[in-house]
Formats: C-alpha cells, sequence, structure tokens
C-alpha cells in the first residue's frame, strides 16, 4: 500500500463534504492523522461520538497547527475571517485548501492572510447531496467526480501536485482552471440550475389554485428533482450567489432570453421550434451520461459508487518532515 499522500489533516467544518473528506481519507489511506474542529460544540461532540477523526479541537487555531493541509469546509463568506485566524498557526510548507463552490472571492478574501512560506490552493470537489451535518458525509461522495483545483499564477507545483494526488487518492477526478474561468463555467452548470429550483418549488408554494397538499401528492419526477437541490443548505447557498453574482447574473441573462424564446413558440404554436430546442437539450443529458457523470437509471435518490480497488491515479508522496 503506498504511504498517505498528507501526514496531518486538518479539516475546518465538518458537515457533508468535511464529513466525506475524513472518511474517504481513513478508508482510502489519504492521510495518517486527521484532526478536525467545528464551530458548533454540539458538532465537534457528534464528530467525537462518530470516530471520524483522531482528534477534535475546540478552535480553528488548534486544528491548523503542524498540519500539513488544512481544508476550509465552510460557507465562502467566511473563508477569510478563517483564513485570518489559522494564519499564525500554519507551519511553513503547509497547503491550505476550501470545498467552496465559488473560487475568485475565496481567493480574494484568504490570499492576504496566508502566510509566505504556506501555499493557498482553492478546490471545488463537485459533488454533494441535499443532505447536511457530520452524520451526512460517507467515503464515496468524490468518486468519479470531478474536483476543480485553482492555484493563483505562480503557485508552487509540488504544493498543487500534493493536493492533486490527495483528492486522486480519495477517487475523484482533478482538473486544473483558474479562479475566474471556475466561477463562470459553474454558474451555469451549478448556480443557475439551484437558483431556478429555488425558484420553481418557491412558486409551486406560492400558486394559489393549488393546494400545498396536491403539490406534494402528486408530484412528478421533475418537480422532486427540483425539490431535492432546493433543500441544498440556505447558508451556503446564500453566500453564493453572493460572491458569484457576476457571473450568475450573466447566465441568467441568457436564461431569461431562451426562456423568452421558448415563451413566444407556444404562443405562435411553433412545435417545429419547440422540438428542435428539446431535441438539443436530450444530447446534452445523453452526453452526461455517457462520460459516467450520472445514470440513465430513472431512480430518484441514486446511489453512489464504491471506489476500484486499484488506484485511480499514481499517489504522489508528499515528504512529511
Amino acid at each position: 500500500m503506498s504511504p498517505p499522500i498528507i501526514d496531518r489533516l486538518a479539516l475546518i467544518g465538518v458537515g457533508l463534504i468535511g464529513g466525506s473528506i475524513a472518511r474517504a481519507a481513513r478508508e482510502y489511506g489519504a492521510a495518517r492523522t486527521i484532526v478536525a474542529t467545528a464551530r458548533s460544540p454540539a458538532t465537534r461532540r457528534r464528530v467525537a461520538e462518530l470516530g471520524i477523526a483522531d482528534q477534535v479541537v475546540e478552535t480553528n487555531a488548534e486544528a491548523a497547527k503542524g498540519a500539513d493541509l488544512v481544508i476550509v469546509c465552510i460557507p465562502v463568506g467566511a473563508s477569510g475571517p478563517v483564513a485570518a485566524e489559522i494564519a499564525p498557526h500554519l507551519k511553513a510548507g503547509a497547503i491550505v485548501s476550501d470545498v467552496g463552490s465559488v473560487k475568485g472571492s475565496v481567493l480574494a478574501d484568504m490570499a492576504p492572510h496566508i502566510p509566505k512560506g504556506a501555499h493557498l490552493i482553492p478546490a471545488h470537489p463537485v459533488a454533494g447531496t441535499e443532505n447536511s451535518g457530520p452524520d451526512s458525509g460517507f467515503p464515496e461522495l468524490f468518486v468519479n467526480r470531478w474536483c476543480i483545483l485553482t492555484p493563483p499564477e505562480g503557485a508552487d507545483k509540488e504544493a498543487v501536485e500534493t493536493l492533486r494526488a490527495f483528492w486522486a487518492t480519495l477517487g475523484a477526478n482533478v482538473e486544473t482552471m483558474t479562479a475566474q474561468h471556475h466561477d463562470l463555467v459553474l454558474a451555469i452548470t451549478s448556480h443557475l440550475p439551484h437558483l431556478i429550483a429555488y425558484t420553481i418549488v418557491g412558486t409551486a408554494e406560492e400558486f394559489s389554485n393549488v393546494s400545498r397538499s396536491e403539490v406534494l401528492k402528486f408530484s412528478a419526477g421533475g418537480f422532486r428533482d427540483f425539490t431535492r437541490i432546493a433543500a441544498s443548505d440556505p447558508t451556503m447557498w446564500r453566500d453564493v450567489f453572493l460572491h458569484n453574482k457576476d457571473a450568475v447574473l450573466e447566465m441568467l441573462a441568457q436564461f431569461s432570453a431562451d426562456l423568452g424564446y421558448l415563451t413566444r413558440a407556444m404562443q405562435d404554436g411553433d412545435g417545429d421550434a419547440l422540438f428542435d430546442h428539446f431535441t438539443r437539450t436530450r444530447a446534452i443529458r445523453r452526453g452526461i451520461v455517457s462520460i459516467g457523470q450520472d445514470s440513465a437509471a430513472p431512480d430518484f435518490g441514486r446511489p453512489h459508487p464504491a471506489k476500484p480497488l486499484a488506484p485511480l491515479a499514481r499517489p504522489y508522496a508528499a515528504d512529511s518532515e
């Protein structure tokens, strides 16, 4: 078995993503020691009860002290203050990363606090469920999902490779791009769909000609998928929309134009326009299935695959000294 990628891993925040990282790092041997902390004493107690970390500490500073890799698993709006808190306690050569769905603001907020000799490499594992809290995590969450690294210009190549190998060991496919490009891509693939889901579910609740009980009772598959997305963590998604608003507003303008086109097609009885548009979008769905990013099975609440026994990537053995 290959040696751990990381000697001491610190997790600040242990919800769905942090809890899944802890479980996966232990399951797949990515870290020798895992130390965790959370803002809530109740969450810290639960993490200790679950035994998903070797050590649970009370403060972010305690967690960061002596860590080789610190992963901040909190809403993006709190990234800057946490970076300022842990900065004096980072050892030379430490890698600081995150899991936020927005990267430009995270880089801008955290970078001023990271001391020379430590390495800030923001990251975004594009994986999740609508659940939250330390009990919601599971080690297979990242298997065959993408993790996007957004290292700043001039980032240490060895540190980037160490983080890449860490995520690969957790089962993820790893891609590198700029923070700005990441935010544009995620605005259309994640952020706008969430905004639409929140809107649709809210509209259904407010529609006076249909009772709430009927909405719940007669939910078709499409609406159920929307409600799953709309059940996501409100704090996290509030911060996402506030910190990536320019890209989301750009995509929302394009969406509004496309919605206007379909509205006019229905008003005009233009069946050909509707059929052509639906044919195009059907091909996109088939493309997602064909590259393994989802299953074609009509199963609401799909299971996650187990990680293959063979390693997905050759790990880079980081110097733990």
